[in-house]
């Protein structure tokens, strides 16, 4: 039977409860077990698909299709387990999927309640698809004494009383701040969210503090007397240089022995700490730098592009080098300010997105890069700029856009009407935007000698993808007789998956995700390529 670990946080929210589940998820790996991570979201929405990136950073999406909180990037990138639709679900969710049983009438006329109806929902989904899982880990989203949350800590009540206690284990992180004006770590703030915790009727087994400073042992044990929990399970996590060595610190604090002495299991394997070591090691000591410019919409937001920003860092990871990232903000980037902005990079990245806004300056940058031949890699919305950059200045299409935008009478970019996956036909519509995308992992057929060929060492690929534009397939033969190679396809040869240049030294846009697919002990072949480009253009 699966073990399961509930992760929930207090005090404020952003404290790192996805990446100290993802952390804890790769120690007991390391250590012989099987795991399980999801995440199970207190908002409404359905899922945050349609939700602003100002609201709650990125999108992360699936090989199943699942448009799913950006901790789930975490837990893929540390596990190296490949998240499912089944693995993050939303209070939206939730009560979508009461009510059209309720209208089914599959409540036999009962009050439909939060309890028990919506807790059951939730237990079904906790439990959902476990099947040779040593441990499940659920990482409660929100804060304790949220309104939003009361449901979601109500079904884990039940659900430990249920499966036994002694199979389930509480993990409850809190901040400990440092005040300055008194140079005291104060304590009281996490005694109040246990306290809270508490009154829902859930007591923590071991709690994780995170603060600027180390924690006094004084002040530990004082977590331990007020808090009802041994000292031995006062976990401190003192703020990282890099996220990398996060399953060190966490190990160093003995968090999954911890875990595994709740349990009253053994480990089966040594811990293998040495990837990560040697990954910090290399993050936070290399000498050499390349820049790379980084121009979208969401720029002063980093959880905007998080998955990004991780697999740029692999790139640099696979090339011993450190990438310093120049968030450029699009919509605020003129034309004449391009030469001065990208004077001092190496590589531009124009990277997913949706609307007109902050167009003009992608294109613009797309264009200096591509005239000075600059490493560029443009990602989704990205390829799409680049496909209309080149139109309108190679192909002389100077009225060139997206059918996104608006009517036009030259659409090198638009809506898909329709596409197959796994032999069955899709719509797109323009009307409900949430889940209507091309969504999810889809094979491309890459040409020969070409450059994502010899990238990828394969000519059949598979990437996660999240759009409704599509490159229109009509102009092929104009952009390839300018240079501009259709250098990957969908199977049916109809939807554009990869554009190259001939007379560029690495000038690529894909219409898929790779950010999605790259890990630290693992790097995306296209970040690592592009990386080492960016490399040789500094040493220009």
């Amino acid at each position: 039977m699966a073990r399961y670990i509930f992760v929930t946080g207090g005090v404020v929210s952003s404290l790192g409860k996805g990446l100290s589940s993802a952390s804890l998820a790769y120690l007991l790996q390391s250590r012989g077990y099987k795991v399980r991570i999801r995440k199970l979201d207190p908002y409404l929405n359905v899922d945050p698909g349609t939700m602003s990136p100002f609201q709650h950073g990125e999108v992360f999406v699936t090989d199943d299709g699942a448009e799913t909180d950006l901790d789930l990037g975490h837990y893929e990138r540390f596990s190296g387990i490949s998240a499912k639709k089944s693995d993050n679900i939303t209070t939206g969710k939730i009560y979508n999927d009461v009510l059209k049983r309720e209208r089914q009438g599959k409540y036999l006329g009962k009050t439909v309640q939060v309890i028990p109806h919506v807790t059951n929902r939730i237990k079904e989904f906790i439990n959902n698809e476990v099947e040779t899982e040593d441990f499940v880990i659920c990482e409660i989203g929100g804060t304790v004494g949220d309104i939003e949350s009361l449901p979601f800590l109500e079904a884990i009540r039940q659900f430990s009383n249920e499966i036994g206690r002694k199979n389930t284990l509480f993990i409850h992180l809190t901040l400990v701040p440092y005040m300055k004006a008194s140079d005291e770590i104060k304590t009281k703030p996490t005694q109040h969210s246990v306290k809270e915790l508490r009154s829902i009727g859930i007591q923590p087994d071991i709690i994780i503090c995170r603060s600027e400073r180390t924690i006094p042992l004084d002040q530990r044990k004082k977590i331990s007397l007020f808090c009802n929990v041994t000292i031995e399970d006062v976990i401190e996590t003192v703020d990282v240089k890099t996220i990398y060595e996060a399953p060190i610190s966490f190990n160093k604090e003995k968090l999954d022995e911890r875990v595994l002495r709740f349990f009253k299991i053994k480990s089966k394997k040594k811990v293998n700490l040495n990837p990560w070591k040697k990954i910090t090691k290399l993050v936070l000591n290399t000498k050499n730098s390349v820049n790379i410019a980084i121009i979208g919409k969401y720029v002063e937001l980093k959880d905007a592009y998080k998955s990004l920003d991780e697999a740029l860092t692999h790139g640099g990871i696979s090339n011993n080098l450190k990438v310093n990232l120049i968030r450029i903000e699009s919509d605020k980037l003129k034309p004449s300010d391009v030469k001065v902005k990208l004077r001092n990079v190496s590589g531009v990245l124009i990277p997913g997105g949706f609307g007109k806004r902050g167009t003009e300056g992608k294109i613009a940058a797309i264009n200096f890069a591509r005239k000075n031949k600059i490493p560029f890699l443009g990602i989704c919305f990205g390829m799409q700029m680049a496909v209309i950059e080149f139109a309108r200045n190679k192909l002389n299409i100077k009225d060139a856009t997206s059918s996104e935008f608006g009517p036009s009478k030259a659409s090198v970019v638009g809506l898909m009407s329709e596409w197959t996956k796994d032999g069955k036909l899709m719509k797109g519509t323009d009307k409900d935007l949430g889940g209507t995308m091309r969504l999810g992992s889809y094979e491309a057929r890459l040409k020969k000698d070409t450059k994502v060929g010899k990238i990828y060492k394969s000519l059949k690929i598979n990437e996660r993808h999240r759009h409704r534009y599509e490159v229109n397939i009509n102009y092929k033969k104009d952009f390839e007789d300018k240079g501009m190679i259709f250098s990957g396809l969908s199977p049916d040869n109809k939807l554009p998956e990869i554009i190259e240049l001939k007379d560029h030294p690495w000038f690529i846009g894909v219409q898929f995700h790779p950010e999605f697919k790259s890990r630290p002990l693992s790097p995306h072949p296209l970040f690592s390529s592009f990386i080492q480009a960016a490399k040789l253009y500094s040493k220009k």
